[in-house]
């Protein structure tokens, strides 16, 4: 039986580099660090898209290969990795962002942040380059006749086949592609005349991505613009606001540098409030043409609430209205109360750490950001007044299955998932600092667009306070305030229902110019 086996032999130049078992070290350590520079230059932050990802991981496997080829150990399984690794930290080039810049251990949030830059990149190429040197081992050993014959022969074949499966299964994983569910009609088949899709559009010289749905592409377009910077929410928007497309064609719009735009961050230097506002006008038209509607509407939370603002105020021309959830207007100003009131709370619980991490960190703006301003948000549940979002949002939040962030969502695939967090942290980084000086009471005391903020009566007075001000005094051709028990700062989610009644009722018939 054993003489049935195939039997092989090395190439004269293979067997001379085995023969001088330093030269094959001295292999594999090069071609190791050479890919891992390469890495350092094509992609920084490791495989941020879909084909990167199997590029790398098709990488990462050859040169495990070409490693255990060459020096024929097992030790290449160890070596390879440990000097790619090495050699793609040293000659990375400094990023701004968390997951991808200096490693913090210290905190739970330093950790994720090394999880879903460094982490992702072990899942990408160092796994497929440890089963990669094991094959190449494998594959010397066949060349050179030094495979067991007998007794073990059956494991000479079933312990690579379980490492190629490996591969593939990784492989597969990763290619697996994103999608939105289409929007089904009384038959349970795609409902004619309906838009449901995920696409590109470049917008500032980048490629970022848009999720389109409406039971009617025949809709006023409605645009939605996520909180953050750095959040997406093509999930959540899609499953809140589902009844709300039967009326408009909802466009959630994942930014530059978040979710399934997060390839698009860099260069960073480029990431700017201004260019940020110019994208919004560029995609404002590229809808308006696309739908052929002179005009769209725009739904601003949080983050995206300012930039909403931000696009009405320098081009009013283009959008029938600006409705605000989660109203920011000062950011320095709303951070500096919630600092003194993280301190208050502290006072009141006799929470001396508490205190004294939040003045470690010092008064905002934060010097250590994003981390200090997570721990900061981390005790704004303690601040809320108790409430109750809507019943129907909580149990369509419990059915839709999309998971924290929404990154079990078909809208994302696995790259993308890991890309949903590292968006929030990176983008985060790079684009706060640049909103410090943001003050609409002063800037922008005048809209020529009308303007409907969604007030929640749960929302903290850091925030809400100062949105009154502002609406207060601001002068629009319109303007309304809609107050909205058991709602804080996501309004429009947490009371979709009444968001979807003050849509119809008073924002359509008070704006829409109609075809």
């Amino acid at each position: 039986m054993n003489q049935l086996l195939p039997t092989y032999r090395a190439p004269p130049w293979l067997a001379g580099i085995w023969n001088r078992r330093l030269l094959g070290v001295a292999l594999a350590v090069g071609i190791a660090a050479l890919a891992g520079v390469l890495v350092s230059v094509i992609v920084p932050r490791g495989p941020t898209t879909q084909a990167q990802a199997l590029l790398v991981l098709a990488g990462g496997a050859l040169v495990g290969a070409l490693a255990g080829l060459v020096m024929r150990s097992r030790w290449a399984l160890l070596l390879a990795p440990l000097v790619h690794i090495a050699a793609l930290e040293l000659a990375r080039p400094q990023l701004l962002g968390p997951t991808a810049g200096a490693i913090r251990l210290d905190n739970t949030y330093g950790i994720l942040a090394f999880v879903l830059g460094r982490g992702l990149y072990g899942l990408v190429a160092v796994i497929p380059m440890i089963l990669g040197a094991y094959l190449g081992t494998v594959l010397a050993r066949e060349l050179s006749g030094s495979s067991p014959r007998s007794g073990m022969a059956v494991w000479r074949w079933v312990l690579p086949a379980l490492a190629t499966l490996l591969l593939a299964a990784l492989a597969i994983g990763f290619a697996l592609p994103a999608s939105t569910p289409p929007i089904l009609g009384a038959d349970g088949k795609s409902l004619p005349g309906s838009i449901a899709e995920l696409t590109t559009v470049r917008l500032g010289g980048h490629d970022q991505t848009i999720m389109i749905r409406g039971y009617s592409a025949d809709k006023p377009v409605l645009l939605y613009l996520n909180g953050g910077p750095g959040m997406s929410g093509l999930p959540f928007t899609r499953v809140v606001l589902d009844d709300l497309s039967h009326d408009f064609v909802i466009v959630d719009w994942d930014q530059r540098g978040t979710g399934k735009s997060y390839a698009a961050l860099d260069p960073t230097a480029t990431l700017t409030l201004d260019q940020a506002i110019n994208d919004t006008i560029e995609l404002t038209n590229y809808l308006r043409q696309r739908f052929d509607e002179p005009k769209i509407y725009v739904v601003g939370e949080s983050w995206g609430s300012i930039l909403g603002v931000l696009a009405v105020q320098r081009q009013p021309e283009l959008f029938y209205a600006f409705i605000g959830s989660g109203q920011m207007v000062n950011v320095r100003e709303t951070d500096r109360r919630f600092y003194q009131d993280v301190l208050d709370l502290a006072a009141r619980n006799g929470d001396t750490q508490l205190a004294a991490q939040m003045r470690a960190y010092g008064q905002p703006p934060y010097a250590d950001i994003p981390y200090a301003n997570i721990f900061a948000m981390e005790q704004y549940e303690s601040l809320y007044q108790p409430y109750t979002p809507s019943q129907a949002y909580m149990d369509l939040g419990n059915a839709a299955g999309i998971g924290p962030y929404g990154v079990l969502a078909s809208e994302y695939n696995l790259v993308e998932k890991f890309n949903v967090l590292r968006g929030l942290i990176d983008t985060f980084t790079v684009l706060y600092p640049q909103l410090q000086e943001v003050d609409f009471r002063r800037d922008v005391p005048r809209l020529d667009t009308p303007v409907y903020i969604l007030d929640g009566t749960a929302e903290l007075a850091a925030r809400r306070d100062l949105t009154q001000e502002w609406f207060g005094a601001l002068e629009a051709p319109t303007k309304r305030m809609f107050t909205l028990d058991n709602a804080a700062h996501s309004v429009a989610f947490e009371q979709f229902a009444q968001f979807g009644t003050i849509m119809r009722e008073t924002v359509l018939p008070e704006t829409y110019e109609g075809r």
